[in-house]
């Protein structure tokens, strides 16, 4: 997730460099939202050529470099330069081998500069953008279970709601551009690609249910160009931010659109030939989700991620918001550890504990708002790897979250907490632990500063029984006294006074804290 600046008074510009096209939006912010003024989108071959060969081609490169130089001579009359533009890439150029080369290419002939965006980010903004279209339905989402569900040219993006509260983010690679190389590459029949958008969509549900019964789903909401093609024709309501279309209905339309040759689909539906090629396959994955949960009707938000991107900047610090955001990802993360069989009850109290020792000694540790979320995950995540094997489970747990998605945290991030889970307990970081020296020097430090909190803290729940309810903490020269405010024995009945457990295990893991912090760590 990006830091959110103050909202500019003029317009803003967001492009998106996608599998089927490059978008563009201007629109003017205020009052935490925006009202649209132009939008312009031009079809682009990037996914094709990257889900064929891996790379974008020659002629792929040209035609962007032709398209942006276009949209920069449009902004002009916005007074928007490139330089002010917001640019981001999704799937196609993710995985295109030359990215990088692409990236430098658009940014020394046009002079945009392209963001490429990961996965779980691209989660993040497709929920800014559905929450704003959804914001007078906000009492049914947090009364039911529902999925989020983008399908792209590379990609399927899936969210899963228990309650309001983020249950899992996931990525997937299925999407349109992928199926229809299938059927070029191989000549397969309609048949056979039914049948192999069914296995897949099986599969990934299968995987779902884990952690959510799909069946408890009630509301299910689905961006994308094709989705709003069927609110456009079948929708039993129309809003202005949004259209509800009937359960029924939706996969009728989807199964007749299915049907359909992408001549046809020009022909019939009207739409231009790069929508013509993908609105089949896209329906049908969305139809095969849909039937796996328990709704319904279809939620069809007229929204994007571009929409998604103009919010975030839009809104600025907004405290409300982020809290919201940051509840989400500890709910995204406690969803994780579920998934796992963790001991909630000592992660909960590990992670309470953590955050009031890192707020009692901001001055020594200098880390802000982000870094906290980040210990909040960590310190929920730190005993995961008890799943795989109690012996060494903190690498296990590095393993885990390495290889997770948590909504809301980008790559980096996860690397981050990923490496304070693998520290909570025994050797500290070294030059020999590659994951570790691997991470920019700044990473680094943050690492060495959350896994030195998350220690004591873990220390002073070493039975695991919660006893210490409060803690209070007082400087003393070079050291920090750390005081039992509420203290109950783990059966309820009055005071647990001896602390010898945690004590003994606070000598024994404190002594990082006091190498990073300069403050030796003292339970009074």
């Amino acid at each position: 997730m990006s830091d959110q600046i103050q909202a500019p008074s003029g317009p803003v510009a967001v492009i998106e460099i996608g599998s089927t096209g490059i978008r563009l939006v201007v629109a003017q912010l205020g009052g935490g939202g925006y009202r649209m003024l132009d939008r312009a989108g031009k079809p682009s071959r990037i996914g094709r050529d990257v889900f064929t060969n891996g790379y974008v081609s020659r002629e792929a490169v040209r035609e962007s470099i032709a398209v942006l130089l276009a949209y920069r001579e449009l902004l002009k009359g916005y007074g928007i330069e490139p330089g002010d533009a917001r640019v981001i890439a999704t799937s196609a150029l993710r995985e295109a081998a030359n990215r990088d080369t692409y990236v430098d290419r658009v940014a020394l002939q046009t002079g945009f500069r392209v963001a490429v965006v990961e996965d779980i980010e691209e989660n993040h903004l497709m929920y800014l953008a559905v929450q704003h279209a959804l914001q007078d339905e906000r009492r049914v989402l947090s009364r039911s279970n529902a999925m989020i569900l983008e399908v792209g040219g590379g990609s399927t993006e899936i969210m899963l709601l228990r309650r309001g509260r983020m249950a899992a983010a996931h990525s997937l690679r299925i999407g349109t551009v992928r199926v229809d190389e299938l059927v070029r590459g191989s000549g397969s029949a309609q048949p056979y690609i039914r049948q192999f958008l069914e296995d897949n969509v099986r599969t990934a549900c299968d995987l779902l249910e884990e952690e959510l019964p799909l069946e408890s789903v009630k509301t299910f909401i689905v961006i994308g160009s094709d989705a709003r093609l069927a609110a456009s024709r079948v929708a039993a309501e129309r809003f202005e931010e949004y259209s509800v279309v009937g359960r029924e209905e939706f996969s009728k339309f989807a199964d007749e659109v299915a049907a359909l040759s992408p001549e046809d689909c020009v022909a019939r539906l009207r739409l231009p030939w790069s929508d013509a090629e993908g609105v089949g396959p896209g329906l049908s994955i969305e139809r095969l989700f849909l039937e796996r949960t328990g709704a319904e009707a279809v939620v069809v938000p007229n929204v994007s991620i571009r929409e998604g991107i103009l919010l975030s900047v839009a809104r600025g610090p907004d405290t409300e918001h982020e809290g919201e955001m940051r509840r989400q990802v500890a709910a995204s993360a406690a969803s994780l550890g579920r998934k796992f069989r963790y001991d909630e009850a000592h992660a909960q109290q590990v992670a309470v504990l953590a955050l009031a020792l890192y707020d009692a000694i901001r001055r020594e540790h200098g880390l802000g708002e982000r870094e906290r979320l980040l210990l909040e995950v960590s310190a929920l995540l730190h005993d995961i790897g008890t799943f795989i094997r109690t012996s060494g489970h903190h690498k296990h747990s590095e393993y885990i979250v390495q290889n997770s998605e948590i909504f809301g945290l980008n790559r980096s991030e996860l690397t981050i907490v990923a490496n304070v889970a693998r520290y909570h307990r025994k050797a500290p970081p070294s030059n020999t632990h590659v994951n570790f020296i691997a991470l920019p020097r700044e990473d680094r430090i943050v690492v060495l500063k959350l896994a030195a909190i998350l220690r004591v803290a873990d220390a002073l729940d070493r039975g695991h029984d919660q006893r210490l309810r409060e803690v209070a903490f007082e400087r003393r020269e070079d050291r920090l006294v750390i005081r039992a405010a509420g203290a109950e024995r783990a059966d309820g009945r009055g005071s647990g006074g001896d602390f010898s457990l945690e004590r003994l295990s606070l000598a024994e893991k404190g002594d990082m804290f006091e190498d990073v912090f300069g403050l030796e760590p003292i339970l009074s």
